[in-house]
């Protein structure tokens, strides 16, 4: 007489991990389609603001170290305030982001709007896998994995084909205004579906872990990326890259002190 409410709860269960990882994969794939839809707009940007389309790649910079500085950061932040809070912080930051870029008039403008963009960016891709997992059991924690894998497969074929199309037809500007309907639709989805947790004694941020961790993977991605500008010298590019690698070695040898 058990079976049927125990199958009915395990039914619901399985039911509501698969709507948590689906409400994710959508915050995923506007996350990801921006990274990939912006690269066939460049030269039209730099037009736009009146530079050339290599300068424009600051862009794309300041992006990729906000992320890198800022994602150690997310996991302390989702236990201290819940996952679900700093999930909806993420995608608004992301969304108010690609409105500023979209409204942006100078290079100045567009850069700081990629900063914030990339601090929502950097919050919103670990902490939403941390939602995935606390609200999966074991049993479908591959069918939710497979369902946030599928973003990072498709818009990286769909977001240069569309970028192309809408700079073409329409402007620029409208690759990033793309987002706001994804947003708005995630902040609607996250609020209504995923429930609120948070862990009842969070742990003192360790700052010198933080700050060795988002120092090296800054220093290591601003020397790869320096790798394709061989004009700004070898050596600051070297340095750059050695002091990523030793401060990062210097973080996985931290905790176990």
């Amino acid at each position: 007489m058990t079976a049927i409410p125990e199958i009915a709860t395990l039914s619901e269960t399985a039911t509501h991990a698969r709507r948590v990882a689906l409400i994710v994969a959508i915050a995923f794939f506007m996350q990801l389609l921006d990274s990939t839809i912006i690269s066939t707009s460049l030269p039209q940007m730099g037009a736009s603001f009146g530079v050339s389309p290599v300068a424009m790649s600051i862009g794309i910079t300041v992006y990729m170290l906000t992320m890198a500085v800022f994602v150690p950061l997310s996991g302390w932040l989702a236990d201290r305030f819940g996952a679900r809070n700093i999930f909806l912080l993420a995608i608004v930051l992301f969304t108010l982001a690609s409105l500023a870029c979209g409204l942006s008039q100078t290079l100045t403008q567009f850069v700081a709007a990629r900063v914030v963009q990339g601090l929502g960016s950097a919050l919103m891709t670990p902490v939403g896998r941390i939602l995935v997992l606390r609200n999966a059991p074991k049993s479908e924690l591959l069918n939710a994995t497979a369902l946030i894998t599928w973003p990072a497969l498709f818009a990286p074929v769909v977001g240069p084909v569309l970028g192309g199309f809408i700079t073409t037809y329409l402007s620029w500007h409208w690759n990033f205004f793309i987002n706001i309907p994804l947003g708005v639709i995630g902040l609607a989805l996250v609020a209504r579906f995923i429930p609120g947790d948070r862990e009842a004694d969070p742990k003192p941020l360790d700052w010198p872990g933080f700050f060795l961790t988002s120092a090296g993977l800054a220093l290591l991605l601003y020397g790869l990326e320096r790798i394709a500008h061989p004009e700004d010298g070898v050596l600051p590019t070297a340095l750059l890259i050695v002091a990523g690698i030793v401060l990062g070695w210097l973080a996985v040898r931290h905790p176990r002190r």
